[in-house]
């Protein structure tokens, strides 16, 4: 699959020590495992001359106060509050200055954030998704940059999940409905200009 790296950006969602870390609260092996194929990814992607974003699911402990419906504490317990060793990218991660850092309060990276004005704004239209979890943050951020008119392409060896079939499911149900998917090997970054 060829990608511009100047139209290009990689997507790595919620790589953060509540997720990846053994001591975090939502921890799953499965995301931990994925630090090294998505580390693998942005170097690929950097080295080309891609866009890199990283994501962070951060939640004010007042956020859910007051809510109808909507509770991520209610479903999950607390994580990756704002300010906390949780809410930090895990550490294994190449992040510069020049990296996109978008701060997010649920599960779509889109949702209330900068990040459609910032790919926009930067000439971006096809989006490399990995990162965790397959089949909730990365799966609904996906699906979001779809309707966006952006090209998602979940790269699904390069995804976190709890269980190995979460990932099949993220997997299959973005390609059959809104989106592309491929591997770090099927990546191959090609100038058009």
């Amino acid at each position: 699959m060829h990608f511009d790296p100047a139209r290009t950006a990689v997507v790595v969602v919620d790589m953060q020590n509540g997720f990846c870390h053994s001591d975090g609260s939502l921890y799953a092996p499965g995301s931990e495992a994925a630090i090294k194929p998505v580390s693998d990814l942005v170097a690929t992607a950097r080295e080309a001359g891609a866009a890199i974003v990283y994501t962070r699911d951060v939640h004010p402990p007042e956020q859910f106060e007051g809510n109808h419906y909507y509770d991520e504490f209610d479903r999950w317990g607390e994580h990756v509050v704002e300010g906390s060793w949780e809410a930090e990218l895990v550490d294994g991660l190449d992040v510069r200055d020049e990296d996109h850092v978008v701060v997010k309060h649920t599960y779509d990276a889109f949702h209330q954030t900068e990040l459609e004005g910032w790919l926009d704004a930067h000439g971006i239209d096809d989006l490399l998704i990995c990162g965790t979890l397959a089949n909730v943050c990365v799966l609904h951020t996906a699906g979001s940059a779809g309707l966006r008119d952006f090209r998602p392409v979940i790269v699904e060896d390069a995804l976190g999940y709890i269980e190995e079939e979460h990932e099949t499911y993220a997997v299959d149900h973005a390609e059959w409905l809104f989106g592309e998917v491929t591997t770090r090997e099927g990546v191959e970054f090609v100038s058009t200009e």
